[in-house]
C-alpha cells in the first residue's frame, strides 16, 4: 500500500508538514531568519497594537460570517425546494462561489464607492442612501462598521456553498417523518425548526466549521478593499505585511502564521 500512498505522502510532506516546522523555526529567529531570538517575536506580537486589532477583527469575522452564511444558506435551501423555479434560484445564489475573492471585492468596491463634493455617486449603496435623503458615506472608511461591510462580501460568496450542502441534507430527510408531522397538525415553521433542523444538525455543524476555517484565513478581500486601513486589519494580512513588505521580517511574519495555524 505504501507504493500508492507515497505520492500523496510526499506532496503533503513537502507542501504541508515541512512548511509548518520551518515556520516554527523561523518564528524563533530574527527578521533575517538567521539569529536565534527565542520567544522574542511572540512577546512582541502580544504587546503589539496592530496584532491586538487583528485578533479582535478576526474574532468579529468568526462571530458574524459563519453564522450569517449558514443561516442564509439554510433559509435559501428551504425556500428554493418549495418553488418550481428553485433550481434557477439556486444557480443564481451559488454563482458568487465561481468568482475569486479578489473579483468579488472589486464588484463590491463599486457598490461601496464614494465620491466627495458634488460628484454624482456611482456606488449603488450611496445612490440608494442619497435617494432616501441621506448624505453619501465612505462606507469602507468608517471604523468598526467597515469590518461588517467587508464581511458581507464573504457571506455573499459562502451562502451558495452552505445552500447546496444543506439542500442535499434537507432532501435526505425521510418523507414519513414530515407526513407524520403534518398529520399531527404541525405548522410549516414547526416542521422546519423541530423536525428538519434537528435531523440535519450534523450537516449544519460541518458547513459552519468549513466556513469558519475559510474565515480564519481571510486575506484577499481585506487586501483588495482596504489593505488593512481604517482598523480593518486581519491576521493573514498582518502576516503578509510583516513577511513581504518593508524589507520583510521573517521572524515576526512566521510567528503570526503560527498563531493562525493554532487557531
Amino acid at each position: 500500500p505504501w507504493l500508492f500512498l507515497a505520492p500523496a505522502l510526499l506532496a503533503l510532506g513537502i507542501y504541508l508538514v515541512y512548511p509548518v516546522f520551518d515556520s516554527i523555526r523561523l518564528s524563533l529567529h530574527d527578521r533575517s531568519g538567521e539569529a536565534f531570538v527565542g520567544l522574542a517575536n511572540y512577546r512582541w506580537m502580544f504587546g503589539d497594537q496592530g496584532f491586538r486589532e487583528s485578533i479582535l477583527n478576526n474574532f468579529l469575522w468568526l462571530l458574524f460570517v459563519p453564522a450569517m452564511a449558514t443561516f442564509f444558506g439554510l433559509v435559501a435551501a428551504a425556500l428554493t425546494d418549495r418553488i418550481w423555479w428553485g433550481n434557477i434560484a439556486k444557480s443564481l445564489i451559488f454563482m458568487p462561489m465561481a468568482i475569486s475573492f479578489v473579483g468579488a471585492a472589486v464588484i463590491w468596491k463599486f457598490i461601496y464607492d464614494y465620491r466627495s463634493g458634488d460628484q454624482p455617486q456611482i456606488g449603488l449603496l450611496n445612490a440608494v442612501w442619497v435617494a432616501l435623503g441621506g448624505e453619501p458615506q465612505a462606507w469602507i472608511a468608517v471604523p468598526f462598521w467597515n469590518n461588517f461591510f467587508l464581511m458581507i462580501i464573504l457571506v455573499w460568496i459562502q451562502t451558495g456553498f452552505a445552500m447546496v450542502i444543506l439542500s442535499a441534507a434537507l432532501r435526505g430527510i425521510p418523507e414519513e417523518t414530515l407526513e407524520a408531522a403534518v398529520l399531527d397538525g404541525a405548522s410549516p415553521l414547526q416542521i422546519f425548526f423541530k423536525i428538519k433542523v434537528p435531523q440535519i444538525w450534523g450537516t449544519i455543524a460541518v458547513v459552519w466549521t468549513t466556513i469558519t476555517i475559510t474565515v480564519l484565513k481571510v486575506f484577499d478581500i481585506v487586501l483588495a478593499m482596504t489593505n488593512g486601513q481604517w482598523r480593518t486589519q486581519v491576521l493573514a494580512n498582518l502576516m503578509f505585511d510583516w513577511m513581504f513588505r518593508g524589507g520583510g521580517d521573517f521572524g515576526r511574519g512566521a510567528a503570526i502564521a503560527i498563531v493562525i495555524m493554532v487557531l
